[in-house]
């Protein structure tokens, strides 16, 4: 069984067809869904597809881009329900900051309180984190480092090999499309320095299409290609990877 941990079905690209799109995800192995919250105007939707289906499950928070627009009494809404399983996705992402070193800096700020107000309504709440990091490694490490209790996933990991140490710390390594891309050296070489047991999959749909459907929208089905990806690479064969990645997810969001 596949678990796709980071999938936002909640994203109008699935409205019309989800009912296809997860029956193609469950004929190619996937039986489990991860919705992470990024703007609190789609959670509602993610709460509904949660109640709607037994095998989706969703996060609550709200990704370094919607920074300004962070209500923590709008995630603690739903945080107690039965199906949220984590906090995020949240974190930091410099990739597209103002011009103006002002400017610059003030985003920065905003980011890093938005983000360690959610690691501590993960604290409090005992909720793993799903993080987002984008040209922010260092500071991102810094500030997991500091001030979370509880541990969490590295979402689509970047092969920043300074991050390879939060395993140490109980955070997982998100495995998504990218490691298919034919410009992804990067991350095939840093890949099999991961912990087997530290390992999840990931679509990040709909963005992020394996090869070879780059430049469709991604589905959950997708998956297998991401297992195969990783299976070549750890020189492990594909059903015992599964299970491992199995077992992993189960264990880290405190699935049943």
């Amino acid at each position: 069984m596949i678990i796709d941990t980071h999938i936002h079905l909640d994203d109008d690209r699935y409205k019309d067809d989800l009912d296809e799109v997860l029956a193609r995800a469950k004929k190619a192995g996937v039986e489990k869904y991860i919705i992470p919250a990024a703007d609190p105007k789609t959670l509602p939707r993610a709460v509904e597809l949660a109640n709607s289906y037994k095998d989706i499950y969703f996060a609550v928070g709200v990704h370094p881009y919607d920074a300004s627009n962070y209500n923590r009494i709008a995630l603690e809404e739903f945080i107690e329900h039965p199906k949220c399983v984590a906090v995020g996705e949240c974190g930091l992402d410099y990739y597209r900051l103002a011009e103006k070193e002002e400017e610059i800096e003030k985003e920065k700020a905003l980011q890093k309180e938005v983000f360690i107000d959610q690691i501590e309504l993960a604290n409090r709440y005992n909720k793993p984190l799903i993080v987002h990091i984008r040209e922010a490694s260092l500071d991102s490490k810094e500030i997991l480092k500091k001030y979370a209790k509880v541990n969490g996933v590295l979402h689509c990991f970047n092969a920043n090999g300074g991050l390879l140490e939060l395993a140490n710390r109980g955070f997982y390594f998100g495995i998504g499309g990218v490691l298919t891309f034919k410009n992804a050296k990067k991350l095939v070489e840093i890949y099999p320095k991961l912990p087997q047991d530290k390992l999840l999959i990931e679509t990040d749909g709909p963005y992020l299409t394996p090869h070879p459907y780059r430049g469709t929208r991604n589905e959950p089905a997708y998956c297998a290609l991401i297992l195969e990806k990783m299976s070549e690479l750890s020189d492990i064969n594909k059903q015992e990877l599964e299970g491992i990645v199995y077992e992993n997810t189960m264990r880290l969001f405190n699935l049943s």
